[in-house]
């Protein structure tokens, strides 16, 4: 009898304990939207849940798209702007579209005076200053124009150079996802105008 009342009271609790797991199980939602400021849609704005590890960026429409969890705190971010979050509602549906609209993050600097005591001491060191008249007091080496395209071929370009060559990049090749790949040197109008000037120069010759 007692193994009986034993055995009941397992039961009772396993099924008490897969009832309250199931109640405390929480769906998983498709989250989608666009991220955008009061003029246009955000580019690379990332969209991420913080606990689970996992997010998205937006494309070149600001769209983003990622799977969460009733109740999950979405984060937005990007630089230049407030960081917004969004707490994942018990939505009826398996698909949630929600627009995001983040405000930029202005930085007042206090007002920074450069100059001279007085507007007449000002005047005195501009007028003492030995300006050349003509190009004879300049360096002609810095004005080399080989010199100026080799500086720039080696000069690297910075983070916001990178990051936009990037964007564009990456925005070219979901733009041409679907598209057939431009080769130019399969292209028979390009071979005939190659031959075409091939034997011009021969002729000439």
């Amino acid at each position: 009898m007692r193994a009986i009342i034993k055995f009941l009271f397992v039961v009772a609790a396993l099924v008490m304990a897969t009832e309250g797991f199931s109640q405390t199980k929480r769906r998983i939602i498709q989250l989608s939207g666009v991220v955008s400021d009061s003029t246009e849609q955000l580019i690379g704005a990332h969209v991420y849940v913080p606990k689970a590890g996992r997010g998205d960026v937006t494309n070149h429409l600001g769209f983003f798209s990622i799977p969460v969890l009733v109740g999950d705190s979405v984060v937005i971010s990007m630089v230049g702007y407030h960081r917004a979050s969004y707490i994942v509602p018990d939505a009826p549906s398996e698909q949630l579209t929600i627009l995001i609209e983040l405000t930029q993050d202005v930085t007042m600097l206090n007002n920074v005076i450069v100059g001279f005591p007085t507007e007449e001491l000002f005047k005195e060191a501009i007028l003492a200053m030995n300006i050349p008249s003509d190009n004879r007091g300049l360096d002609q080496k810095a004005l080399n124009a080989e010199l100026i395209a080799l500086m720039a071929r080696a000069t690297p370009m910075d983070g916001n150079a990178n990051y936009k060559y990037y964007i564009d990049q990456w925005s070219n090749s979901a733009g041409n996802t679907f598209r057939p790949v431009y080769n130019p040197f399969l292209d028979p109008l390009n071979w005939a105008r190659f031959i075409k000037s091939f034997s011009n120069k021969k002729k000439k010759k």
